[in-house]
């Protein structure tokens, strides 16, 4: 089930991703310093490394994820051509990556969040459809919010589209896939959001 749903969302990208104007494609994200092509280059790097040439690379960088991260997208988004990179997602739709520690939700909620890092910057017009951010809200856990460093003190997230509410206070109202960008700690455009907290997600 879920592995048609992570096949589903990269195909589903690459065909926008395709009918992206070529200025879009070196455009700002979601993702501090990263634009489309470090973006798609990252989501798209576990289909190209081996486990030991993740471990090299990770060597390299210290032991620093973040820091081999970045440095691998932005080298492979210089590197590799936008339709290399596009063919990657759309090819691998069906491989069985899965994030170190993580089963199938997290390699769901991987696509569906770097994606959303595109979409939601570009305000391009694209909904995640629902029963995939059901399982991602499902399966994700405190330590993986601590991780991206979200302070949501005081605050309560209630989605306007889907039975999914988290946390205490005051109420921070939007979109399902707008509210897993924000316990991503990730800075939404102006207008997504709704309540007395949104001035602090935007």
């Amino acid at each position: 089930m879920i592995h048609d749903l992570i096949a589903a969302e990269r195909r589903e990208l690459a065909g926008l991703l395709d009918d992206l104007p070529s200025s879009g494609w070196h455009s700002p994200t979601l993702c501090a310093g990263w634009r489309v092509a470090e973006v798609v280059a990252h989501m798209t790097m576990p289909f190209r490394f081996s486990g030991g040439r993740f471990v090299w690379e990770l060597v390299k960088s210290g032991g620093r994820f973040n820091v081999m991260a970045d440095r691998v997208a932005r080298r492979e988004a210089a590197e590799l051509s936008r339709e290399a990179l596009v063919a990657s997602l759309r090819d691998n739709a069906d491989h069985r990556w899965r994030p170190p520690g993580g089963g199938a939700a997290a390699a769901l909620s991987h696509d569906v969040i770097h994606g959303l890092d595109i979409t939601t910057a570009l305000r391009l017009d694209r909904r995640v459809p629902l029963d995939r951010l059901e399982i991602i809200f499902a399966a994700m856990k405190p330590q993986q919010i601590q991780y991206f460093g979200t302070d949501l003190t005081g605050v309560a997230l209630r989605a306007d589209d889907l039975d999914w509410s988290y946390g205490a206070g005051t109420p921070l109202i939007g979109a399902a896939q707008d509210l897993l960008l924000v316990l991503c700690n990730r800075r939404l455009p102006a207008g997504r959001l709704r309540g007395e907290a949104s001035a602090r997600f935007t």
